[in-house]
């Protein structure tokens, strides 16, 4: 059936023109991934810990090795997804033909209600997809939402450490500088309490694909009053360090 917008043609055609368990071969890479939007807690991680390449994965724009280090006598796998979701998307992609089939990811975000402190850890349980790489994957829906197995996951890890979280809805958007004061209040009242860019892209991969991936967040910028509120909040190397140990442990749950 003609639709009129061409981001609503949901194509059920399971196999794409360039599919990506044909062009990249399984490599010995462990199942267990973790996706980190922190590229120096990467950095740190795999200088401390040693960690060997996986995958020397490389795009157009340069490398995207996929890394493994050892934790808890379990191999994990991790990696930088990029900035954006068509490039979170295509790197998810890569690491599941590779044959990882568990997924965590860690990263910041803005915050839309008044109140998350800078810092302040949520478990993502759906994302409004205001992206276009979702509907790719997923047929037209406003949301889509997380596997309640890797939100379990990610609950014990905390609640097993005593460290407070929130459990919310997140709004993924393509353009970070078309956030407006009157979609951040339709938002809000749709029930989001953070913004960010790659999320609903993620699920949605995931979804497809059949593996499980959970999502937890840190929270960065404000978005909540009247004027934008950075709050310096990447220069916070501690909370971003413990929340990537924090996925860790709720991947290896999975």
């Amino acid at each position: 059936m003609d639709v009129p917008y061409p981001i609503l043609e949901h194509d059920p055609d399971e196999e794409a023109y360039i599919e990506p368990s044909k062009v990249n071969k399984p490599r010995d890479i462990s199942e267990h991934c973790v996706l980190c939007f922190f590229r120096d807690i990467i950095e740190k991680v795999v200088r401390e810990k040693q960690a060997r390449i996986a995958v020397d994965n490389r795009w157009e724009d340069g490398p995207h090795p996929i890394y493994e280090i050892e934790h808890a006598q379990q191999r994990v796998a991790l990696y930088h997804p990029g900035i954006g979701a068509p490039f979170a998307a295509g790197l998810l992609e890569e690491a599941i033909a590779f044959g990882c089939r568990k997924f965590m990811v860690c990263g910041g975000c803005g915050v839309l209600e008044q109140g998350i402190a800078l810092g302040d850890l949520i478990v993502i349980t759906s994302a409004v997809r205001d992206e276009g790489v979702s509907y790719h994957y997923l047929p037209p829906s406003r949301e889509v939402d997380v596997d309640p197995i890797a939100i379990a996951a990610l609950e014990s890890v905390l609640q097993d450490q005593s460290i407070p979280y929130r459990l919310g809805k997140t709004w993924t958007t393509d353009a970070a500088y078309r956030e407006t004061r009157s979609r951040i209040a339709r938002r809000r009242r749709e029930g989001c309490i953070t913004v960010e860019m790659e999320a609903a892209a993620l699920i949605a991969v995931a979804q497809h694909r059949g593996v499980v991936l959970g999502q937890t967040l840190y929270a960065g910028d404000d978005l909540s009053g009247e004027t934008w509120d950075h709050r310096g909040w990447q220069r916070h190397e501690e909370v971003r360090e413990k929340l990537f140990w924090l996925s860790v442990e709720a991947c290896l749950r999975l």
